[in-house]
């Protein structure tokens, strides 16, 4: 499995075995920053598309999430970029907030040795007028979800005459999101002599049309999303419709995972699931489509600071998430398509861990589980529901708990304040405090489950950055 240049605030050290980005035509203050980083040799995504992107050519790439692609067009991106020219020259299509987000971190990055480079993100769930005066004051990049650029062209904030690059990432999530025609209306909005790269984890008959409708005899690549057995172990159960949802609590309680990524087909499913898991005592949250933001980014913020032992997901609502750390992948239901598979697969097993993939089919799923055979060229492994046994009495709880601060990024809060208030102030020590994640109007911080109450009282009796905040425990049902 390849690391991923993902955006992390550690240097990820990618695969050895791949070229080094000094065989580009890449600036050297460009080159001396990717060292810096520890970003020496390319992933197999990388080493693909950035020669044809480099030297301008459309293109349409095929990997998954977590395999370099952001760093695969962002290079490409600013190697194409004037700093002294105050105008968008670059404009990335997402699906959701959180990877505009993700991808606007790892740009800013890689960006550093260039004269004062400025990303503005561009998404839902926050006020148009803090996004105009962005805008207003200047972006050479703009980073942001189909419906809020349409917006902000719509009212005349967004200009994109100067615009060399237009990059459409995971564009076949935002076809599974209904966002076909945003697409088309954004796009047709754009300079025609612009380069465009159309980043995709797969290959819809949606991508064929856009691809043909708007990018320019593109170069296509593709990197085969297989993982290494010795890195993950896929198990199959057979299972029935009556006891599905009950063989995922004995699978959970079996192998007693810390942080579970569960995919069902539905989003009734989903919810199902969330409901029998949160009845058996899982700390349990679920992700699908009709969350509102805010409801979103508690649930990402305490499935990724191992605060939530399981997150029940349909595949729309996960793509884009980068959670390090993941033990186990348990697929509730099998998809029908392969490649679907492969990248949920694909999830656990990071960086050089071992994961754990299960995988749950009724004799009604057979046939997708032949066609996952195919694909991945080999048989599947069964082992019988009779070999799970309940590993521990004691119940499955996650280490970490989540609290809740009322005050975020419009408050001027960083990571850094908060830890101060845990430790310096608190006196809590650094490993007691896990990931500090914080958002426009609020802040989350994960702590050991044995200080959890104390160091609630302690924060809501103190003060962050001079000021008294309002500190609440965010707890499952269960």
């Amino acid at each position: 499995m390849t690391k991923a240049l993902a955006p992390a605030p550690t240097p990820a050290t990618p695969a050895p075995s791949g070229p080094a980005f000094s065989t580009l035509a890449l600036d050297p203050p460009t080159l001396d920053n990717l060292t810096q980083l520890g970003y020496l040799s390319m992933t197999p995504i990388q080493a693909a598309s950035l020669p044809a992107a480099l030297l301008g050519k459309d293109l349409i790439a095929q990997a998954e999430t977590g395999s370099g692609k952001t760093a695969a067009f962002a290079l490409a991106a600013l190697q194409r970029l004037n700093p002294r020219r105050f105008a968008v020259q670059t404009l990335v299509l997402c699906p959701t907030r959180e990877l505009a987000d993700q991808v606007a971190v790892e740009i800013r990055r890689l960006a550093r040795a260039l004269d004062n480079i400025k990303v503005v993100t561009l998404c839902g769930g926050v006020a148009l007028r803090g996004q105009r005066a962005s805008l207003e004051h200047g972006a050479h990049i703009v980073v942001g979800t189909p419906g809020r650029i349409m917006d902000h062209l719509a009212r005349g904030y967004l200009a994109l005459d100067a615009l060399n690059t237009l990059v459409l990432d995971e564009a076949d999530r935002m076809l599974d999101m209904g966002f076909f025609d945003d697409m088309t209306t954004v796009i047709k909005q754009c300079p025609p002599t612009r380069q465009t790269l159309l980043f995709s984890a797969t290959y819809p008959p949606g991508i064929e049309k856009l691809a043909s409708a708007f990018l320019r005899d593109p170069v296509q690549v593709k990197v085969e999303a297989q993982h290494s057995e010795s890195l993950i172990e896929q198990r199959f159960y057979e299972v029935t419709r009556a006891n599905r949802l009950e063989v995922v609590a004995q699978l959970l309680n079996h192998f007693r995972p810390v942080s579970t990524l569960a995919f069902c087909n539905t989003k009734q499913q989903c919810k199902d699931l969330l409901a029998y898991l949160q009845q058996q005592g899982f700390a349990a949250l679920a992700l699908y489509g009709e969350l509102e933001q805010r409801e979103r980014d508690a649930v990402l913020a305490q499935f990724a600071n191992r605060s939530c032992s399981v997150l029940v997901a349909t595949d729309v609502a996960s793509r884009g998430l980068d959670i390090k750390e993941l033990e186990a992948v348990i697929n509730v239901d099998i998809t029908p398509d392969p490649e679907v598979h492969v990248h949920r697969v694909g999830r656990t097993g990071r960086a050089g861990e071992s994961g754990l993939a299960l995988s749950l089919a009724s004799m009604p799923e057979m046939g997708f589980v032949g066609k996952i055979e195919q694909y991945q060229k080999r048989e599947s492994v069964w082992h019988k529901l009779d070999e799970l046994t309940k590993a521990s009495t004691e119940p499955l709880l996650p280490p970490m708990v989540t609290l809740q601060i009322l005050g975020g990024r419009k408050e001027k809060i960083r990571p850094g304040d908060v830890l101060g208030a845990l430790t310096s102030d608190a006196g809590y020590s650094r490993d007691q405090i896990g990931k500090i994640s914080v958002t426009e109007f609020t802040t989350f911080v994960a702590v050991r489950r044995d200080i959890a109450q104390a160091a609630l009282q302690k924060l809501n009796a103190g003060r962050i950055k001079g000021k008294s905040v309002k500190v609440r425990l965010i707890e499952q049902d269960g």
